[in-house]
């Protein structure tokens, strides 16, 4: 690849010496592309999954194939052909990573297996809309589209600004999938760096902070080998963009032996429920009423100062649990004064009895306290949740109970556990950092540490699960806080404070987890600033690019 790229160069800097400048070929000749180059492109994209979990350490591997990304990028004719690279990348990248979703709507919602493949096709194509946007963005800010002075591969392979614009196009791009339509950051590339040399950035600017890092260090990368091999035997060009590389992935692995927090007291003792409900028997009357025996029955085991059910562990109203239910959980706190956190739905009561607006919801009881607490899932999933204006008739095909849930407010108190507090969230909440940033934020009292509840069992035993669950260790590098995840069918796990693995539970086993958590107290700079660094130095540097090629063109006469 990259020596393609060199030789190019070699025969365009061997022209003859009377040659104009306009008819010498450049690394951007305006002649189309291969359709192979594409293709090239969109598997790399597919080999980018494997930088994911399950993969161990699949961070180098993310690295590489964003050195890759780059350099098959500075191959493309103008902003459009970088806009198909970055799009044929992106469709392979998420097609492969997020195939688990015809899981979801084929095996558990019913949906027509055509329909299914067609919808995560089209998915797929949808999110690949972003690295579009990042490619294309990049190709315009820091690449020339057109044919120029015969220094246009210098400019743009051994420039500076190449590598800081691809960094915040990238980013950028990341952030914006994220963000529209309510947002899916999954895949984002930075959760491939959470046991990935860059991982100590994660503190400092979260996930997108990490991408940002990642792809800037991958396009120094390419920018010194670029350099190594048309210096035709001088290695000076190629040492700063290789120190530069260097200079970040040591700095990456120094930050994440810093410790940004503090212990909070002691540690709970922590018992974490794992039903192992059959998605297909969760919501029929005799699955309810079987959950509710499971769960009295595993509740009322063993005290602990805190003990977690997943998400909708018993799928009713609090005026709905069964009362002999309700009195064994209230005596059981009571008397042991175990804290429990309970997965269920949540309605507001209208004067008349009618029960409206429900919620997914997590109630708390407190030993001796006969106040419940209560957390109202604020992020709500599409079209499992809420429905998205227009598309009622796409989730008729499919038989999901949820319907239209009524969201809760976007920041909400902790829970009190003794001398601790806890932040929660359900199912993948826990994948939008900055929300959980602004909860620790504007807290008057920061939590200590945070729990996360899901139920994914509408994915089968499939990579979603250590996707997910490897997204949830970004966050306690993010927020230097410790995370436990109780979940239906797995994956229940603890994560400490410094996003290892603690303990775990096997996918799709009935069982608990008991362990010790230490919460931490005080603010990483990312609980500080959020993504507010990131996008804003991306936003300066991108917009730095359109001047330079204003001034270019007024200046130069370049087109």
């Amino acid at each position: 690849m990259v020596e393609s790229i060199s030789s190019r160069a070699r025969r365009h800097a061997r022209a003859a010496p009377g040659a104009t400048h306009a008819a010498r070929p450049t690394l951007f000749d305006a002649r189309a592309l291969p359709r192979w180059h594409y293709l090239v492109a969109l598997a790399a994209g597919a080999l980018n999954t494997l930088s994911f979990a399950p993969t161990p350490h699949g961070g180098w591997l993310a690295l590489a194939l964003l050195a890759f990304l780059y350099a098959w990028l500075t191959r493309t004719t103008g902003w459009k052909s970088a806009a198909l690279t970055g799009g044929a990348f992106g469709f392979g990248n998420f097609v492969t990573g997020v195939w688990w979703l015809y899981v979801s709507m084929h095996d558990y919602g019913g949906m027509a297996a055509p329909l299914a493949g067609a919808a995560l096709v089209l998915f797929s194509l949808y999110l690949a809309l972003y690295p579009a946007l990042a490619a294309g963005l990049w190709s315009r800010c820091a690449a020339r589209a057109d044919s120029g002075s015969g220094d246009a591969a210098q400019r743009v392979m051994a420039g500076w600004y190449s590598a800081l614009a691809f960094a915040s196009a990238w980013a950028l791009g990341e952030w914006l999938r994220g963000t529209v339509f309510t947002g899916f950051p999954w895949l984002a590339s930075g959760y491939a760096q959470v046991d990935g040399p860059l991982a100590g950035f994660a503190a400092l600017g979260g996930v997108y902070g990490v991408a940002w890092m990642a792809a800037l260090a991958a396009a120094l990368v390419v920018q010194a080998l670029h350099a190594l091999m048309m210096g035709q035997g001088r290695r000076r060009p190629a040492l700063l963009p290789a120190l530069a590389a260097c200079a970040l992935l040591a700095c990456g692995i120094a930050l994440a032996g810093v410790s940004w927090t503090t212990p909070a007291d002691g540690p709970l003792s922590v018992r974490i429920l794992q039903g192992n409900v059959k998605q297909e028997m969760k919501f029929d009357e005799a699955g309810v009423t079987a959950a509710v025996a499971l769960y009295q029955r595993m509740i009322t085991e063993k005290p602990a100062d805190l003990i977690i059910t997943p998400e909708t562990a018993v799928p009713l109203l609090p005026q709905q649990f069964p009362e002999p239910f309700g009195r064994a959980v209230r005596t059981f706190a009571d008397s042991t004064g175990s804290s429990i956190l309970l997965g269920g739905f949540g309605a507001t009561i209208t004067p008349d009895g009618r029960m409206i607006d429900p919620t997914n919801s997590l109630f708390g009881i407190t030993p001796k306290v006969n106040l419940l607490y209560r957390y109202d899932k604020h992020h709500l999933v599409p079209f499992g949740e809420f429905v998205p204006w227009g598309f009622h008739w796409f989730v008729q095909l499919m038989n999901i109970p949820l319907g239209d849930l009524a969201r809760g407010k976007p920041v909400q108190p902790a829970f009190q556990v003794r001398n601790q507090r806890v932040d929660v969230d359900i199912c993948y909440e826990d994948i939008f950092g900055e929300e959980i940033a602004r909860n620790l934020r504007e807290a008057a009292r920061p939590a200590s540490m945070l729990v996360n509840v899901s139920n994914l069992a509408w994915f089968g035993n499939t990579i979603a699960l250590d996707q997910h669950l490897q997204m949830a260790r970004m966050r306690t590098l993010e927020t230097g806080r410790p995370l436990v995840a109780a979940t239906n069918t797995g994956t229940t796990a603890a994560i400490d404070a410094r996003g290892r693995i603690t303990a775990r539970l096997p996918a799709l086993t009935l069982g608990s987890l008991d362990v010790a958590v230490q919460g931490m107290t005080g603010r990483t700079p990312y609980i500080t600033a959020g993504n507010s660094a990131v996008l804003i130095g991306s936003l300066v540097l991108l917009a730095l690019g359109f001047v330079r090629r204003r001034h270019r063109r007024g200046g130069d006469g370049i087109r």
